[in-house]
C-alpha cells in the first residue's frame, strides 16, 4: 500500500516528526504543513521547495485557520503539540491548552471536511502509561502521577486528547487513528532528549551529563521506524478506531548504557558526569507492540547501535554545514 494523488495536513509539520512524514508522503500527494516554528527542522532543506509541498505559519488554537487548511483534505496528521519536560515544566498552563483545546480544534476542523476525510492519526504519548511501563499494551491501565506535580500535565494533556479522539470516531464516524511514540529519535532531531544531549556534547568534547542514577530504562524508536508506522496507519482498513503503541523493545537500554554507546561510537574522550534530577521522571518505559505488528504489519527494524549510527552522522554533517 502506498499513498497517492491525496491532499494531506500536517500538524506540526516543520517539526522532527513532522518533515521526517512529509519527506515520505510528498512527491506522490499534496503536504500542506502547518506550524508555529516553535521548533523548525524544516527552514534550509529541499522539503521546503518541493513543488508539491506547502507551508502556512499558524497556530492549532487558531481554530479558523485549522478548517480552512482542512478543507477537502483526505488525511490529516495531528503532531503539534508542547513537548519535552523543560518546556512543560516551565509552561504546564500553556501545555494544558495547546494539547488539549488544539486537539479539540483539530477534531472540529476534521469534522467540517468529513465527506473527503479518509484517516485522522492524532498523537498520543507513551508517557500516558506512568512512571513503571514495562510490556505495556495498548490495553493496559494508564497511569499518571499526582496532581500538582507538572511533569504530568502533559501526559494529562495527551491522554484528553486520546479520548477526545476516540469520542468522535464512536459519535461522528471520523476515521481516527491514534498513535503512542515510545522515545523517537534520528536524524533531524531538533528538540530535547538525551540522545540528543549526549552526542552534541560528545561531538563538542564535553562531558556526558546524566541527570539521575542513570538506571531509568527506555526502549527507543528510529524515527524511520516512527514513520512507517504512521504510513500504515493512515493507509491499513484496520487502523481505524484503534490506538498503537509505536516503539521498539529490542532497544531498550539504560540511560547510562544509552551515554556509553554514543561514546563509544563518536570515540569521544569525555567522561560521564550524574546530576540530581531536578523533576520526577519516568523510571521504566518499554512496550508491547504486538497489537500494532497483528493489525497494520508494524515492526521495528532499525537497532539501537544502527540508529545511533546514523543519527552521529547527521549531527557531524550538520555541524561541517555550520562550519
Amino acid at each position: 500500500m502506498s499513498l497517492s494523488g491525496k491532499r494531506i495536513l500536517i500538524t506540526g509539520g516543520a517539526g522532527f516528526i513532522g518533515t521526517t512524514l512529509a519527506r515520505r508522503l510528498v512527491d506522490d500527494n499534496t503536504v500542506v504543513a502547518m506550524d508555529n516554528l516553535h521548533r523548525d527542522a524544516l527552514s534550509g532543506t529541499a522539503l521546503a521547495e518541493h513543488p508539491n509541498f506547502t507551508f502556512v505559519q499558524g497556530d492549532i488554537l487558531e481554530p479558523e485557520r485549522l478548517t480552512e487548511l482542512a478543507r477537502d483534505a483526505t488525511h490529516i496528521v495531528h503532531a503539534a503539540a508542547i513537548a519535552g519536560v523543560d518546556t512543560v515544566l516551565a509552561s504546564p498552563v500553556r501545555t494544558m491548552r495547546v494539547n488539549t483545546i488544539g486537539t479539540y480544534n483539530v477534531l472540529e476542523a476534521a469534522l467540517t471536511t468529513k465527506d473527503t476525510l479518509e484517516r485522522l492519526i492524532e498523537f498520543s504519548t507513551s508517557e500516558v502509561f506512568g512512571q513503571h511501563a514495562f510490556n505495556v499494551g495498548e490495553g493496559h491501565v494508564t497511569t499518571i502521577g499526582s496532581v500538582g506535580e507538572a511533569r504530568w500535565t502533559y501526559a494529562v494533556s495527551k491522554l484528553a486528547g486520546e479520548h477526545m479522539t476516540h469520542a468522535y470516531h464512536d459519535e461522528f464516524g471520523l476515521p481516527t487513528v491514534t498513535v503512542r511514540p515510545f522515545n523517537i529519535y534520528g536524524p533531524g532531531q531538533i528538540g530535547g532528549g538525551a540522545i540528543r544531549a549526549f552526542i552534541e556534547a560528545a561531538l563538542d568534547g564535553r562531558e556526558l551529563t546524566i541527570h539521575g542514577d542513570g538506571s531509568q530504562i527506555r526502549a527507543w524508536t528510529y524515527v524511520d521506524d516512527m514513520v512507517e508506522g504512521l504510513l500504515l496507519a493512515l493507509e491499513h482498513p484496520a487502523a481505524v478506531g484503534e490506538s498503537f503503541n509505536i516503539g521498539n523493545p529490542r532497544s531498550a537500554v539504560t540511560i547510562f548504557d544509552l551515554a556509553q554507546r554514543i561514546k563509544r561510537l563518536t570515540g569521544a574522550a569525555a567522561g560521564i558526569t550524574f546530576q540530581p534530577l531536578h523533576y520526577t521522571d519516568v523510571e521504566l518505559r518499554i512496550p508491547n507492540a504486538t497489537k500494532a505488528r497483528e493489525l497494520i504489519g508494524f515492526e521495528a527494524k532499525v537497532e539501537l547501535d544502527d540508529g545511533l549510527e546514523r543519527t552521529i552522522a547527521w549531527y557531524r554533517e550538520r555541524r561541517l554545514g555550520a562550519a
